[in-house]
């Protein structure tokens, strides 16, 4: 059957370039901050459990919620952060959940999560089948991200320590790709892994199964239509 990967890293490791890669080959990649940031729109359910329990102080002039007003409060006082986690979770999973069971109708061999926290939250890991980091050595990983966001050596270390080290992580993964050098090195990497993965051949009854499954509530659908119409 269609299996799970979770994809992780640390600050300025390189995960996105990994994704594009990924995204370029053609793989069914499903981005977690992405949902996260959907999932708390006005016309979701999240979006009014957390007006109603945080205020409408939290919210913009157009009235979606203010992101860097909500961290002030959830960073300051971890009971509401663990209330915010509460809230949006099970709607993230959700959507998540719809869009795996999307891939599978369409047949891909595997579906990539792209879970930043996959380690320090610990609670999918269980759920997927492998787990891949993206990693590069902590000097590389410090002088990207001074260069990226143009901040001092001493705030650098404080956001890479506010993470679970990389080295950490490269034990509980059960694939490393290497972002230390340049691209096309992580591209070779993103390739090996890719091949690997990917087995057509063995996901062949499953893709089949679901094609029938689905030509066939079409056809039903078609036949109820017709006994209506007539």
């Amino acid at each position: 059957t269609m299996f799970l990967v979770g994809l992780t890293g640390g600050i300025a490791s390189g995960k996105s370039t990994a994704v594009a890669i990924l995204r370029e080959l053609g793989c069914a990649v499903i981005d977690a901050d992405v949902i996260a940031r959907e999932v708390v729109q006005p016309h979701f359910k999240a979006y009014q459990q957390i007006v109603r329990y945080f205020g409408t102080e939290i919210l913009l002039e157009n009235g979606e919620i203010n992101r860097e007003a909500l961290g002030n409060i959830i960073f300051s006082h971890p009971e509401k952060r663990q209330l915010l986690n509460s809230i949006t979770h099970p709607e993230i999973q959700k959507e998540m959940l719809k869009q795996i069971l999307k891939y599978f109708v369409l047949g891909y061999r595997y579906v990539i999560l792209d879970i930043p926290l996959l380690f320090e939250t610990n609670r999918l890991t269980k759920f997927m089948k492998y787990t891949v980091l993206v990693y590069c050595d902590p000097p590389t990983q410090l002088s990207r991200l001074m260069k990226r966001n143009g901040l001092s050596q001493a705030e650098a270390e404080a956001r890479i320590a506010s993470q679970l080290p990389l080295d950490e992580k490269r034990k509980l993964a059960t694939h490393v790709i290497d972002n230390s050098e340049d691209r096309e090195n992580t591209r070779r990497q993103v390739l090996r892994l890719h091949a690997r993965l990917e087995d057509s051949l063995d996901f062949l009854w499953a893709r089949l199964a679901a094609g029938t499954v689905v030509a066939g509530l079409g056809g039903l659908v078609y036949l109820l239509l017709r006994h209506f119409i007539s």
